[in-house]
């Protein structure tokens, strides 16, 4: 008998169950697949060097199970239904009794995995489903009244005495396997695209495979991890893991990366180095994003977490959302943010927070769009954290600062960048510039290096922002008034 691998956002060998569990009988054969669904991909609106590097990983992953002796079909498919039917195709034809997949959280994918899911009911092949994007599954961390947690610290809390029922030590690569499928795949062979083999690890920036996912993790660990509080909203410090690319390829899984932290902070989740301790709770706030997606599919419709802000009136300026998308704010430190992420697909956290709150209370222009945006270039880009972080920002989330906690660009940037070198980096017509003007440059130093105004007034555009979100939310929601 064949068992059936299907990879999806799991794209590696090591701590993956769908291909640990297909591996556990010595005398099957196993085989993967894959889908390159490009047209569904363009749809959820990725951007070229996102799918280029999914890609790129999938043909890393083929020669990593090639070592092993199971094959691996990678497949275009323009939809989810085409993905179904393919798979069909080759079940029947290799009469294949088992199918084994990681689950996938998103609406689109759920759906698409249900009528799967029935189709193989009716042919009786038997489906295993796996959870490997959350250590613990969601649904498992409820409030005392059988609800999801719609704010993180009581979840962190509850997550944590779930996570002890969940923590094990991540499963290894599995053995070589016989290579006795081979001669059956060669009626499969029209079935597979022509992703050139040139294309692998063809990003400098980010080489798409888990080998070196995993250097990268214990580089960190060993390096930053417990400097990682005091450090990490330093945007011009190498102090972050820069792993959410590798996560959202499912080279690496969140299970790796916690056991790799317990490692160096005594096994414990929380109360020993500081900077392991802070490491995990955004390991946590990964799961909790994920958690809400399951909880809330609304969320993977384009709609507000809190109802009523939907009603918010947002501004409608191609212009300013234009100058956002390229830099062109005329306040450095969002400028560079955005530089930052065009030049390299990635963008520091502090500085996502900085940007997106900029975009929806400076310019009042609508979460969703940045969403889109942020999604286009990321390379990190997820629903769930892309949506989670944009509507946090926004004050639209679950977990969302009060819509009257807007940050101040400028004195961030003194704050976490206070010499303005991050600045300088990607601004270089501004490193010039003694490093306190960088932040806020005057009108004639502006001048001079050629550098924008400011797009819309601090004060000006504050309480703006203030009338557009009293206009909407309860009088609940009022209260002190925090300029940061």
């Amino acid at each position: 008998m064949t068992h059936l691998v299907w990879f999806r956002s799991d794209l590696r060998s090591r701590d993956n169950p769908a291909l640990w569990h297909a591996c556990q009988d010595p005398d099957n054969s196993v085989m993967g697949v894959v889908f390159t669904t490009r047209q569904q991909w363009q749809q959820h609106g990725l951007g070229e060097r996102k799918m280029q590097l999914l890609e790129n990983a999938m043909l890393a992953l083929r020669a990593e199970l090639k070592q092993i002796n199971i094959p691996l079909l990678i497949i275009p498919a323009d939809t989810f239904a085409d993905c179904n039917r393919t798979l069909q195709r080759i079940i029947i034809q290799l009469n294949i009794r088992s199918v084994a997949f990681n689950i996938e959280y998103e609406v689109n994918e759920r759906r698409r995995d249900i009528e799967f899911s029935r189709w193989c009911r009716e042919q009786q092949v038997t489906v295993c489903k796996f959870h490997d994007q959350c250590i613990v599954p969601p649904g498992e961390v409820r409030t005392k009244q059988d609800l999801p947690f719609k704010v993180f610290t009581p979840f962190k809390r509850a997550w944590i005495q779930q996570a002890e029922n969940h923590i094990s030590p991540p499963l290894p690569k599995p053995r070589q396997r016989n290579p006795d499928i081979q001669d059956a795949l060669a009626g499969l062979a029209s079935l597979q695209g022509n992703i050139p083999a040139t294309a692998a690890l063809a990003d400098p920036l980010w080489p798409a495979h888990e080998d070196e996912a995993h250097k990268r993790l214990n580089d960190f660990a060993a390096e930053r991890g417990r400097a990682y509080k005091e450090l990490r909203d330093l945007p011009a410090r190498d102090a972050t893991s820069r792993l959410s690319v590798y996560l959202s390829l499912g080279l690496i899984s969140p299970r790796q990366c916690l056991h790799t932290a317990l490692s160096h902070n005594k096994g414990r989740l929380t109360g020993n180095n500081p900077g392991f301790d802070t490491w995990i709770s955004e390991l946590i706030w990964r799961e909790f994003y994920r958690h809400l997606l399951v909880a809330f599919p609304q969320l993977c419709k384009h709609k507000a977490f809190k109802p009523d802000t939907e009603q918010v009136p947002w501004r409608h300026s191609e212009s300013d959302f234009k100058a956002w998308c390229e830099g062109r704010t005329g306040y450095p430190i969002v400028d560079a943010a955005q530089k930052q992420l065009l030049a390299e697909g990635w963008m520091h956290n502090r500085l996502r927070m900085i940007s997106a709150m900029f975009l929806t209370k400076h310019l009042l222009i609508d979460w969703r769009k940045g969403e889109a945006f942020f999604n286009q270039w990321l390379l990190d880009a997820d629903l769930a954290s892309n949506n989670g972080g944009w509507q946090w920002s926004a004050s639209t989330g679950a977990d969302g600062v009060p819509y009257f906690r807007i940050f101040n660009p400028t004195t961030q940037s003194q704050r976490f960048d206070t010499d303005g070198e991050f600045i300088a980096r990607y601004i270089p017509q501004l490193a010039g510039l003694p490093a306190a003007a960088r932040h806020q440059p005057d009108s004639l130093q502006r001048k001079r290096c050629g550098y924008d105004a400011p797009i819309v007034e601090h004060t000006f555009a504050r309480q703006r922002a203030l009338d557009a979100f009293k206009l909407t939310l309860t009088a609940a929601d009022a209260g002190e008034n925090n300029d940061e």
